[in-house]
């Protein structure tokens, strides 16, 4: 499953945790950082174990339209967003703000549902077929 944080107020829109990383920081230690802000408790942290790479979307310009390549035409992208793949601990208590509401969502309700979740998020069964899971 993946999970996704769903806003509640206005629009429902899904996000996958996380956040930018600040110049010069390792993006890994940022992306744990921000897991544990958005949604550990801050008595009960969580050891994250943050996986490969596994497919990174480039935004050409201001426009919100975003690809999963550079476009020929684009010398210097403006933004770079990279998912990775973390694996979760057999147990965690997760606690996130009262406007967003936590889903696990399977892989197959995303597949080329791109209406409900996004084409970032409903790209990710795709992207992760070349994992083999192990289901032990």
């Amino acid at each position: 499953a993946v999970v996704s944080t769903q806003s509640t107020g206005g629009p429902a829109f899904f996000k996958l945790p996380g956040g930018q990383v600040p110049p010069g920081k390792d993006a890994r230690d940022s992306l744990a950082e921000n897991l544990t802000t958005l949604l550990c408790k801050p008595d009960d942290p969580i050891k994250w174990d943050i996986g490969e790479v596994v497919c990174q979307w480039w935004r050409p310009s201001f426009e919100p339209p975003q690809y999963p390549y550079i476009p020929a035409h684009v010398s210097c992208p403006k933004e770079r967003r990279s998912i990775y793949l973390v694996h979760l601990p057999p147990s965690a208590s997760f606690s996130i703000p009262r406007n967003y509401k936590l889903v696990a969502a399977p892989l197959f309700e995303l597949y080329d549902n791109c209406a409900s979740y996004g084409p970032v998020i409903s790209s990710v069964p795709q992207i992760i077929s070349r994992f083999r899971p192990n289901y032990q």
